[in-house]
């Protein structure tokens, strides 16, 4: 807390309570400030209900007025030992110093660490050791606040991105051990990850804050491909059973991100995307960032020519969720699952704009690919421009698992133009539609290459 205005409003009542019960307990007017000096709360207790001017010396007056102290009064306070202490410390009055009335010290602790202070006048003749230990009992709340309140709001932006970035096993485990010291208790929590691509921007300060997504424990912008960002966010769950928080925080950002960059969602609701040529009917094409579509921006691997053609619609937003999971140990494979399954939202928006890596069949295993593997060279010439239909009426023939007469329904062609088609599929590739394997091959294909 850089200053009192950074306190959290659910935690600023907390604070003033606790301060004003130390104040009646000791019967004087009791301040908290952090352990930088910087104030928090006041507690203005006077018995005859007016403040005794005198309590208001140069120090005193200063910290009150302008919510602070001075480097150099920081420094002439902790010279009595204040951040070792574990309980009341008695400084006396110095003039010299602008301290015209001494105080008393509480220390502020939680788990052994010094969190703030509470600052007393010293009165003759003070309050007694039973009232002091009263106090501490207090402060030991504040501490208990002061560090709920610090963990809550942790920027664990660096201590994220460190893991899902890391490019060794040994830089992982490293990451993911700092960022359980990071979080404390919360570590061991339930936790899925959301995976949110593309994000509109990299610079930080456009990343939403982790205390307006519910749920939220971390959050950050990663790298999504060579040139476009996705935004990587840590939930904490209830239940295994229930994604519905991992489902509304998602879309939240969907939200944001659609608007931050003018883009649709991968539902196509919003009427802006186009759909690509060489996709089944009805479908949008390969929605992942890919070169050469718009604003510039490049994707992960290179579009297949004839599935991903350019598009004059903006570029869709989707989102992934990972299988909830207890702690951290297993934090880089949620986010492969993440990414994966927005990656599949992306390429079938069927799936989304929320997909569940669960939910999302065998895009578990072709999201799993290298980027060229579905640039089988059997295929290829069924992905040039110029066969695009046909690429076409073979991926909605597989979808229908061959069924002809669903097909023929779902394209709206006769069934001898489909028994045509798909003749002159075999002849591009070489392949039987007849043969299991060679159907396979095909489809995960033209599937891949929408990824």
């Amino acid at each position: 807390m850089r200053e009192n205005a950074r306190v959290t409003p659910e935690y600023k009542g907390d604070y003033q309570e606790l301060v004003d019960e130390i104040s009646e307990l000791l019967g004087a007017p009791a301040t908290l400030e952090s352990r930088d000096f910087e104030l928090i709360a006041f507690g203005a207790y006077d018995s005859e209900g007016e403040l005794d001017a005198s309590a208001l010396d140069p120090v005193r007056t200063r910290s009150i007025l302008t919510r602070r102290s001075t480097a150099a009064v920081r420094t002439w306070f902790e010279g009595f030992g204040i951040t070792r202490a574990t309980g009341p410390v008695r400084i006396p009055p110095t003039p010299t110093a602008g301290v015209y009335r001494g105080r008393i010290c509480l220390p502020v602790r939680h788990r052994g660490v010094v969190l703030g202070y509470v600052w007393l006048l010293d009165d003759d003749p003070g309050p007694t050791d039973r009232q002091l230990a009263a106090a501490m009992d207090v402060t030991a709340r504040i501490g208990a606040l002061l560090a709920d309140e610090a963990q809550h709001g942790a920027d664990l932006t660096r201590e994220l991105r460190a893991v899902l970035t890391a490019e060794r096993d040994w830089q992982r485990d490293m990451a993911v051990a700092e960022l359980r010291t990071a979080l404390g208790p919360r570590a061991d929590s339930l936790h899925t990850v959301v995976c949110v691509a593309p994000w509109p921007s990299a610079d930080p300060d456009d990343a939403p804050s982790v205390r307006t997504v519910p749920h939220a424990t971390a959050l950050c912008t990663v790298p999504w491909g060579t040139t476009t960002q996705c935004l990587a966010l840590l939930l904490r769950l209830r239940s295994a059973d229930s994604l519905t928080p991992a489902t509304t925080a998602a879309g939240r950002l969907l939200e944001r991100a659609a608007r931050d960059s003018g883009a649709g969602t991968a539902s196509g609701r919003t009427g802006r995307v186009e759909p690509a040529a060489g996709t089944a009917a009805g479908r949008t094409g390969p929605a992942e960032p890919a070169a050469g579509i718009t604003a510039g921006r490049t994707g992960p691997a290179e579009p297949a020519a004839g599935i991903a053609a350019a598009r004059t619609g903006p570029v869709e937003v989707a989102a992934g969720i990972a299988v909830a999971r207890t702690g951290l140990a297993e934090l880089g494979a949620a986010w492969q699952e993440a990414s994966a399954a927005a990656r599949a939202a992306l390429a079938e928006p069927r799936f989304g704009p929320v997909a569940e890596w669960a939910r999302i069949g065998p895009y578990r295993l072709l999201t799993a690919l290298p980027p060229k593997a579905a640039h089988d060279p059997v295929v290829a010439p069924l992905l040039s421009p110029a066969h695009r239909e046909l690429a076409r009426t073979a991926e909605t023939y597989l979808d229908c698992a061959g069924q002809a007469a669903r097909t023929a329904a779902e394209l709206g062609i006769h069934r001898q133009t489909l028994y045509y088609r798909l003749s002159r599929v075999e002849q591009l590739t070489g392949l039987d539609l007849d043969d299991g394997e060679d159907r396979l091959l095909l489809h995960m294909a033209l599937k891949g290459a929408r990824l």
